[in-house]
């Protein structure tokens, strides 16, 4: 692996994934103490509208992903919070919503022809110097977002009725929990791919769970479990040519069922 480091593909590979595990770590931990995990699936999802449109207009792949996601997650957490007894209607259909949009645009933009596998199932090796930089940005965003409404979020993710009565505004950070589970997803977009986001967005956090006394500190831990994953993912990937997104996830798989079994024992 070390003759390997010298090659920039493979260290922007490394960088990105790490950059990706930490923001999966921070914003995986909400998604399963806040009990969202269907709502990340259907934005992740949905950012496949974002990769048409971004496409079909000539912008940056991962531009049109963070504005489609982004939105989405506005309009589906306004709609969720006065209709969640049919929350499970209205991601599916902003789930398909998402993709056939993506599609469609794919479709009708002329002389376009690159394979787009690599979205839906992560090609990290592909990651640039550009892409680097852009994870870096989003990666500031969610740290700075957490570390400055902590408390906020803490209450919302908890306990949203006694949130409301101390005054924080539910619908403003439940929202912003979703902006940043949409951020996320677009961050592991070139790593693991809309197919596979939610599974490294959620078994960290389920192992962290093991390990950790409260939410701050499950975010840390999730975060060193999902580099963890990363890292033995891509060292898999590169040495025997195989999926760089499923190496990760089936190395997270592993290491739950191992921590589970050992846990019981």
């Amino acid at each position: 692996m070390l003759e390997a480091l010298q090659y920039d593909f493979i260290q922007n590979a490394l960088i990105a994934g790490i950059l990706v595990s930490i923001a999966a770590g921070i914003i995986g931990s909400l998604v399963v103490v806040n009990r969202i995990t269907f709502l990340a699936g259907g934005i992740a999802h949905s950012a496949y509208g974002g990769i048409g449109l971004a496409v079909y207009l000539s912008l940056p792949i991962l531009l049109g992903a963070t504005l489609f996601a982004v939105v989405t997650a506005i309009i589906i957490a306004n709609i969720t919070l006065k209709n969640r007894s049919r929350i499970d209607s209205i991601i599916g259909i902003m789930w398909a919503l998402g993709m056939a949009i993506g599609i469609i645009l794919i479709d009708i933009t002329p002389g376009y022809n690159v394979d787009l596998m690599s979205y839906l199932f992560g090609s990290i090796i592909a990651v640039s110097q550009e892409d680097v930089y852009y994870l870096l940005v989003l990666n500031l965003f969610i740290i700075t977002s957490v570390s400055l409404f902590y408390k906020q979020i803490l209450a919302v993710s908890y306990d949203s009725e006694f949130a409301s009565l101390r005054g924080i505004s539910v619908k403003f950070f439940y929202t912003l929990i979703l902006i940043l589970a949409a951020l996320s997803v677009v961050a592991a977009i070139k790593v693991v791919g809309l197919i596979l986001v939610i599974a490294l967005l959620t078994i960290p956090t389920f192992l962290a769970e093991f390990f950790a006394k409260k939410l701050s500190s499950m975010m840390i831990i999730s975060s060193l479990f999902a580099s963890f994953f990363t890292v033995c993912g891509l060292l898999i990937s590169y040495f025997y040519d195989l999926s760089s997104g499923a190496s990760i996830i089936i190395v997270g798989v592993i290491t739950l069922l191992l921590v589970k079994i050992l846990g019981k024992k």
